[in-house]
């Protein structure tokens, strides 16, 4: 009988407070719903009439968007603000003026050819309707049909009943004098003409006041001013990327709709591709409103069919490329907003605002799901709008074995695998450990029997999968590992993970579960021989009491084997020194808190580690012309590169919070250090001397230099703990120097060659996230980014001395 219990054991008072808690809070509940959906009404209803005013406002910021960056270029160039944004708005309403007048020749010229198609169009149209009247496949039918209804109108009509007579009337207009022609004219674009004057009031405002209005919203946002700036610094970068990538979707749609139209013989090519261009800024019905024309032009120009057709098949190919190509290689998730999302929006903006609202539908959402992510009481506008997942992958595995479909929990599981790069590992360690933490959470407070039995069960489906599909080699040798769970089901699960693991890094492993140990089992007890290693895998939150009874059994049983305990579900993540300090209370050999350690453990203990191991980069395909850079930028032997690359390092320091920094040129041979701040200071188990100074030299062979994988890859090199690092675990010097964390960003130069690297260092293991790493990158870039733009006569830097040591600080 499987045990599926929470190894703390089941409390049933605490899920009925939990359950009549929940009760209690519903009324509460539903009064928190009901004032969240009248304050949603009341802004809808604010946005609907009160968009005369918003419209402009919300086209003037969109605007300013798109010309604040021309504005900062120029007072960059010192021209005064005023002028700056004077200048901006004028030449932009130039380009709008140039280009109606270019619009309104092409239509006047259209219009004067039109008479000259008539011919065209009504033998054409005589062709349809001739097609139309002739004889089709339904004509039987309608004759039919028509007999029949001439049959009942005659029977009707000898009964006595007879149609009441139908007067038709024709109201006349009446004339307008020319007076009052004009003045409905100008009652007709008044409209947007005030619409148009307001947003021009307001672009030039915005742009003189921006820094103004800023501050008073990130006042309005309250007093986390880190929220609100990254809030709205993401909502600006956002929407400005959205309009430029906008911009060259449509202008990469617009050029060859024009060449293609002039090629096959449409008049008019230019004004049809400047109209496809800028209809395109309006989602869905934009592009099909700009293909009408095209259409229509080519369908009165010729007499036959060919250039109709011709045209049709231009509009679907540059639409099935661009939807398909370029759209997706362009926008990517420079909006982060869903597909769903998208359509919605511009159904629920178009409704508010008209069709100025589907133009600005995307910009204005993107502002919504900025403000969903930052302000944690709308954090459901991120939810329903973002294009990210909103469950993590072991959430979406957990959901699946809860709804009794392993299948797609399989299906998802192999999926992430290959997205790790095939690692089994990783899977297990960042995912699969998670699935059965949530699993043994949920226990006791909202998971039933038939909950967790699934959970079990759909688990032992997924890691059947993962096993066929990723099978470890053959081994003819004898088992010298014995994988255990603690006590639960699911410690065996966690036990088959691990196994899983060593099998796949060579070893053969034998899975049994605890009740072996009993005396009345019916499995077979293993023999095992000395220094053979029995791992324990455990979930319970609270172990050691059951881990220390385990283990005097073990001892009993196999008194030559040597133990390692797997933790996979401590409310604190263990240190290595107080995973020492466990293993000694528990008398064990080894105590770890996470798969990769626990299989490191294991290779210790069987003596398969060869430390002395380390392969080096290989060197990449570009190693040519990246050293022809690197000697021809001149950072070899210029003082000012040092410089900056010295102020660079001690920012990284001091933002990381990290105790190394260090910027590295690599050339063909070496990787020399040319700037740093900091050290690492490291405390022997024997001496208190530091040794990582005092063995980490600034000119190492590129054989041997971590800097080479960040060359190679040309992109950063992450090692949160490199002690279980494939890659560095063996480098002697991050051995002897004491490194436990390594970060390496590449330093480029204007070709985008990589030619050295910043890397910040540290002597305990540390997790960068991904914000964190994309400074690291910026940082990097800023080295060049400030280079180029000095004027360096200074190549007199001397070479590196072999005696200088990347512990000691250089000087400024």
């Amino acid at each position: 009988m499987r045990k599926v219990l929470e190894p703390n054991g089941g409390r049933p008072g605490a899920a009925v407070t939990a359950k009549r808690s929940a009760l209690g809070d519903v009324p509460v509940f539903g009064i928190r719903v009901f004032v969240s959906l009248g304050i949603a009404a009341l802004l809808i209803a604010a946005l609907y009439f009160g968009k005369e005013v918003l419209v402009p406002l919300a086209l003037g910021l969109l605007l300013s968007f798109v010309l604040n960056p021309l504005v900062l270029r120029l007072k960059r160039w010192g021209v005064p603000k005023v002028v700056a944004v004077v200048t901006v708005v004028a030449a932009a309403i130039v380009v709008l003026g140039v280009a109606g007048l270019f619009v309104g020749n092409e239509v006047k010229q259209l219009s004067a050819e039109l008479p000259s198609y008539q011919t065209n169009i009504r033998a054409k149209l005589r062709g349809l309707r001739d097609q139309i009247r002739a004889p089709g496949m339904f004509d039987g039918a309608r004759k039919t049909f028509d007999v029949v209804q001439k049959e009942v109108e005659a029977a009707a009509n000898a009964s006595g009943t007879k149609r009441p007579s139908v007067q038709r009337v024709q109201v006349m207009p009446t004339e307008l004098s020319p007076v009052d022609q004009a003045q409905r004219a100008l009652e007709k674009i008044s409209g947007p003409l005030a619409t148009a004057g307001l947003v021009l009031v307001f672009v030039i405002f915005i742009l003189l006041d921006r820094e103004d209005l800023r501050d008073r919203v990130l006042r309005l946002w309250g007093n986390n001013l880190h929220r609100a700036t990254d809030a709205m610094d993401e909502a600006g970068e956002r929407i400005s990327r959205y309009l430029g990538m906008q911009l060259l979707v449509n202008v990469s749609y617009g050029i060859p709709m024009a060449a293609g139209l002039w090629l096959i013989g449409v008049p008019g090519a230019l004004l049809w591709g400047a109209l496809a261009a800028l209809m395109r800024f309006v989602p869905y019905v934009g592009p099909m409103i700009s293909a009408i024309f095209p259409l229509a032009l080519a369908f009165a120009v010729a007499p036959g069919w060919d250039l109709l057709l011709w045209t049709l098949a231009l509009i679907l190919v540059l639409e099935l490329i661009s939807n398909n190509v370029i759209e997706p290689w362009l926008y990517g998730s420079s909006t982060g907003l869903s597909a769903l999302s998208l359509i919605f929006a511009a159904t629920f903006w178009t409704a508010l605002w008209g069709p100025i609202g589907l133009i600005m539908s995307t910009p204005l959402t993107v502002c919504l799901l900025v403000i969903g992510r930052y302000l944690p009481q709308l954090a459901f506008l991120d939810i329903l709008l973002g294009s990210q997942a909103v469950l993590n992958e072991p959430t979406r595995i957990y959901q699946r074995l809860l709804a009794d479909d392993p299948d797609e929990a399989s299906e998802i599981s192999l999926q992430i695998v290959q997205d790790k790069d095939d690692s089994v590992a990783a899977f297990y360690k960042d995912v699969g450990a998670d699935v059965l933490r949530m699993a043994v959470g949920d226990h006791a407070r909202a998971a039933t029997a038939e909950h967790r039995l699934r959970v079990v069960d759909g688990m032992d489906e997924v890691l059947d999968d993962l096993e066929q599909q990723y099978p470890p080699s053959p081994f003819s040798g004898v088992a010298r590992v014995l994988c255990m769970g603690g006590k639960w089901e699911v410690d065996q699960i966690a036990a088959r993970m691990l196994a899983h693991c060593l099998e796949l890094e060579g070893h053969a492993v034998r899975r049994v579960g605890s009740d072996v140990l009993s005396t009345q089992s019916a499995v077979e007890r293993p023999q095992l021989g000395r220094g053979d290693v029995i791992c324990v895998c455990w979930m319970s939150s609270e172990p050691y009491a059951a881990a220390r009874n385990l283990n005097r059994r073990i001892q009993r049983a196999w008194p030559h084997a040597r133990v390692v305990m797997l933790f996979l579900n401590l409310a604190e993540e263990l240190s290595d020194e107080q995973c020492r300090n466990q293993a000694n209370s528990l008398r064990v050999d080894g105590v770890c808190a996470a798969l990769d350690h626990a299989v490191a453990n294991v290779r210790e203990l069987l003596g398969d580690v060869d430390a002395d191991v380390f392969e080096p980069a290989p060197i990449p395909k570009f190693e040519e012309k990246r050293i022809k850079a690197l000697e021809g930028s001149g950072v070899l032997e210029s003082e000012k590169f040092r410089e900056l690359a010295q102020q660079t390092a001690k920012r990284a320091a001091d933002i990381f919070d990290i105790p190394l920094a260090v910027v590295t040129l690599v050339d063909d041979a070496r990787e020399q250090v040319v700037a740093m701040h900091g050290g690492l200071e490291r405390e022997d188990e024997k001496s208190t001397e530091p040794l990582g100074p005092r063995r980490f030299q600034a000119s190492l062979d590129r054989s041997i230099s971590m800097g080479a994988f960040v060359i190679n890859e040309d992109d950063i090199v992450l090692s949160e703990d490199i002690h279980h690092d494939q890659r560095f675990a063996g480098n002697e010097i991050a051995r002897e120097a004491g490194m436990r964390f390594y970060a390496g960003a590449p330093i480029r130069e204007k070709s985008g060659l990589p030619l050295g690297v910043l890397c910040i260092v540290d002597t305990e293991p540390r997790e960068l996230g991904e914000r964190e790493l994309r400074l690291l990158q910026a940082m990097a870039n800023e080295v060049m980014e400030e280079w180029k733009g000095i004027d360096l006569p200074d190549r007199e830097r001397p070479q590196p001395s072999e005696s200088a040591t990347l512990g000691q600080p250089v000087p400024n």
